[in-house]
């Protein structure tokens, strides 16, 4: 999906591709506009790693080890920095092994994540710094990993799995737009032939999404669906009467925030792009709920 600014959330049992998944996202991310290219490169020039001082034309991949602290996050220290997610502006954020993080330094991401950009504040300076990113966190659904296979899993399940997922605070998983549950890969799949669609397709259909988006939002200050907010929004995102309802079922019954519902409606609009609909549907909202966070494990 065309998704500069979503957030993803993969979780599965070791060995699953979690990883491999995230790194290949850069690869069917349109390529950066001549003026991204100019802002990528700028915050590689704050940052002194800017190489030679050529124009970075390919999109930020940012894959932090989960002892990251805040500062190394969000930017800040003592001669201030932009962080890993201004380093990852405009490109993917890969953060692995997300409860391992420490829980302020990921809940100090919320702010950029809703604003896409940085404030660091010091004595004698108050710098800002963008961060419009798509970050990508993966997670195993317990410590051990094996939570679905007995034989396997350890004598505190299904208890760990929650004091694991516990580690999260409820905030940062509102922000999280699509939960996707990666299936362990067994040496048999291993042996299938290989999709009828690669990464040229998909990258393809990516790219018609983000055209139709560029001409949508033309005029108008923002670039993708995903920062899309308020009256422009409900103008582009609205669904049909067969979605509204069911949007209106689901609002209810799963509990929505107001920022978990404009989250569906923008992944929806996404997802009727990806389609070449004219109009957000039933069937777009359904997908769309569908990736909204799970009941915990009890």
């Amino acid at each position: 999906m065309d998704l500069i600014s979503y957030i993803r959330l993969m979780a599965g049992p070791p060995g699953a591709g979690k990883s491999l998944l995230a790194a290949c996202l850069p690869g069917i991310l349109p390529e950066l506009e001549p003026a991204e290219a100019l802002e990528v490169s700028m915050v590689a020039s704050i940052a002194g790693e800017l190489d030679g001082g050529r124009l970075l034309r390919a999109r930020p991949y940012r894959a932090p080890h989960h002892s990251a602290s805040m500062p190394a996050l969000v930017g800040g220290g003592l001669k201030a920095r932009p962080g890993e997610v201004s380093l990852a502006h405009l490109g993917v954020l890969f953060l692995d092994e997300l409860p391992e993080f420490q829980r302020g330094a990921l809940d100090s991401l919320r702010q950029p994540l809703e604003t896409g950009k940085v404030s660091v504040a010091r004595a004698n300076a108050h710098l800002t710094y963008p961060a419009r990113v798509q970050l990508v966190a993966a997670m195993n659904p317990c410590r051990c990993g094996h939570l679905g296979d007995p034989a396997l899993a350890c004598a505190r399940a299904p208890r760990c799995a929650a004091d694991y997922q516990a580690r999260i605070s409820g905030p940062l998983l509102d922000r999280i737009d699509l939960h996707v549950e990666v299936q362990a890969v067994s040496a048999a799949d291993l042996m299938l032939p290989p999709p009828a669609e690669g990464s040229a397709a998909v990258a393809a259909r990516v790219a018609a999404a983000r055209g139709l988006q560029t001409a949508r939002y033309a005029g108008h200050g923002v670039r993708t669906n995903a920062e899309a907010d308020g009256k422009l929004l409900e103008s582009v995102a609205t669904p049909d009467d067969a979605g509204r309802t069911l949007l209106a079922q689901a609002a209810e019954s799963m509990r929505l925030t107001a920022r978990g519902f404009h989250r569906v409606l923008r992944v929806a609009r996404t997802l009727a792009d990806l389609g070449g609909a004219e109009a957000v549907g039933r069937v777009h909202v359904a997908e769309a709920l569908s990736y909204r966070r799970r009941a915990p494990v009890n």
